[in-house]
C-alpha cells in the first residue's frame, strides 16, 4: 500500500495542478491554491505527534482527504478574490473576499470537523482505521482554515501588489 501511495501521491499534486491551471488560466492562481495544502499539511502532522499515532496508510488517507478540503477552500476564497478584482483595486477585493468568504470557509471546516469527531472517540470495529485518519482531518482543518481565510488573501494581495508596482515602475521608467 504505502508504494501505491508513493505512486498515487504526487499523480493527484500533478493532476490537481493541472485542473487549477485550466480552472484559473494562470500558474500563479494554481500555485497560490497549492501553497494552501502545506498549511493544512502543519495541523495534520501536529495532531499525530501529539496523539502519538504511527504513521500508516489510515494516516496517508487522511493526509489525502485533508489535501482535498484544503483546495476545496483555497479555491473558494481565490476564485472570489479574483473575481473582485477584475472590478476593485487589489487591496479592496483582498478585504471584502475574505470577508466575504470568512463564513463559507469556516462552515466547509466546521461540518467537516464535526461530523469527525465520533470516528475519534469511537471504540469497536474498525475504530483503528478510523480514529488515525479523523485525528489528521481534524487537526489538519484547525491550522487550514485559519491559514486560508489569513495567509492565502495576504499572499495573493502580495503577489499582485508586486506584479503592480513592477508594471507602474516600468511604465515610469519608459
Amino acid at each position: 500500500a504505502k508504494e501505491r501511495l508513493a505512486l498515487v501521491i504526487p499523480a493527484v499534486i500533478l493532476l490537481t495542478f493541472m485542473l487549477l491551471f485550466m480552472s484559473f488560466s494562470t500558474v500563479k492562481g494554481a500555485v497560490m491554491i497549492l501553497l494552501n495544502v502545506p498549511f493544512s499539511l502543519v495541523g495534520g502532522i501536529v495532531a499525530v505527534f501529539l496523539t502519538n499515532i504511527n504513521l500508516n496508510v489510515a494516516v496517508a488517507v487522511g493526509f489525502i482527504a485533508l489535501f482535498g478540503i484544503a483546495v476545496q477552500d483555497g479555491v473558494m476564497m481565490l476564485s472570489h478574490i479574483t473575481e473582485l478584482s477584475k472590478e476593485k483595486p487589489v487591496e479592496e477585493a483582498v478585504l471584502q473576499g475574505a470577508m466575504d468568504r470568512f463564513r463559507p470557509v469556516i462552515m466547509t471546516c466546521a461540518v467537516a470537523g464535526i461530523g469527525l469527531l465520533p470516528l475519534i472517540f469511537a471504540s469497536g470495529a474498525g475504530a483503528e482505521i478510523q480514529r488515525p485518519m479523523a485525528i489528521v482531518l481534524v487537526g489538519g482543518l484547525v491550522s487550514s482554515t485559519y491559514l486560508t481565510l489569513i495567509l492565502l488573501p495576504c499572499i495573493f494581495y502580495a503577489w499582485h501588489s508586486k506584479t503592480l508596482a513592477v508594471a507602474t515602475s516600468s511604465t515610469v521608467d519608459n
